[in-house]
């Protein structure tokens, strides 16, 4: 089943495979892991905004640097800038050969690349590319590809629930996460050519700050009020967003007759699409894209680079950045099962309760 999708994610880890030791021109950064016990540093944002980055991403990025046999700190800076910069200044401190950032925003995110770079330390961008920035490497997901699917998805599940000229609602991610950025223009390629040609109907076009949830559901209530409660789909950018969007439905007893799209397959998000009140999701084969980035890594740390054959340009400063990006999935109601048969959630986390028997209706044993 994830041959087809990681199809494009493979091709840019099979050029991973040529390592090569930091050649004359590799930079000062490259070249500061060959002398050095290497040590690797990871930040991660937060854990409210997505229950992906201490459930999914700690975990595979732990194992891979386990399994390499190399040291290694992830801590979580829970949101908090400040904590982010005191974070990397303790790690770049100890001694780490290359440190690896998923940014609150761009701004931060600089700062703390720019600092690990002349103190000789090699970065990598995880997830997010973090804009202006001087990290070697990118590793994350096509995600303007993402948000085709989340496009794609509400056309589709409005199409099969006969909705004509439905009053669309987005709930997009922050506004200082360039990912948030992609996901849009992803929703907006399929969506505005519907705008354009009266099919549909925008009603509302919020970003919801820090993927805030509890901020979400007050930005949707809002949204649902002005609409006269006449909203017929939710482009909600990831599940926590949409569960928000769902919250306010059941008030309001709509859940379930409006579409609402998502991301991360998280537990709650499969748990929202099997009792039938999410529309669909956005698998991310994180296990493939924290092994991707803690391969590159574990090479930084040892003063070495690799070739990925991919690069993204950084629409602030023009650089093509080294880049590795996987290929996302869609997960609608009759393939939730192969989100649990890959290993990225489990059975027992998602089948509890009253979902013990819509699990069993959608053939996840």
């Amino acid at each position: 089943m994830r041959k087809g999708f990681l199809a494009v994610g493979a091709a840019g880890l099979l050029a991973l495979g040529s390592v090569t030791a930091c050649g004359d021109n590799s930079g000062d950064s490259e070249q500061t892991g060959s002398d050095k016990t290497p040590k690797i540093g990871v930040i991660l944002p937060d854990s409210k905004s997505s229950a992906r980055w201490e459930g999914a991403d700690r975990k595979f990025l732990q194992e891979a640097f386990e399994s390499a046999g190399v040291e290694y700190d992830i801590q979580n800076a829970q949101g908090d800038k400040s904590q982010f910069q005191t974070i990397a200044d303790q790690m770049i401190t100890s001694g780490v050969t290359a440190l690896m950032i998923v940014n609150l925003d761009s701004g931060t995110g600089k700062a703390v690349l720019d600092k690990a770079k002349s103190q000789g330390v090699a970065t990598i961008d995880y997830d997010r590319l973090t804009l202006g920035g001087s990290a070697e490497y990118y590793v994350s997901f096509d995600n303007e590809a993402v948000g085709k699917l989340q496009g794609e998805g509400l056309v589709k599940c409005l199409t099969d629930a006969n909705v004509t000229k439905p009053a669309i609602s987005y709930l997009n991610g922050s506004p200082t996460d360039n990912n948030a950025t992609l996901f849009k223009n992803g929703y907006d390629s399929v969506l505005k050519p519907k705008f354009d040609a009266g099919e549909y109907t925008k009603v509302a076009d919020d970003s919801v700050p820090d993927w805030d949830n509890a901020q979400a559901a007050t930005i949707f209530e809002q949204q649902l009020t002005q609409a006269g409660g006449k909203i017929d789909g939710v482009l909600a950018a990831n599940d926590g967003l949409g569960n928000a969007a769902i919250s306010v439905l059941k008030k309001n007893k709509l859940n379930g007759k409006v579409p609402v799209t998502g991301q991360d397959a998280t537990p709650q998000g499969l748990q929202n699409i099997l009792a039938g009140d999410q529309c669909m999701t956005v698998y991310k084969a994180i296990k493939e894209e924290a092994k991707a980035a803690a391969d590159l890594a574990i090479a930084l740390a040892k003063g070495e680079r690799k070739d990925t054959g991919q690069t993204v340009k950084d629409p602030e400063s023009g650089r093509d950045v080294p880049a590795v990006l996987l290929t996302p999935k869609a997960i609608y109601k009759e393939n939730v099962k192969d989100v649990i048969a890959d290993g990225f959630v489990t059975k027992d986390e998602v089948c509890t309760g009253a979902f013990v028997q819509l699990c069993a209706d959608a053939g996840i044993s």
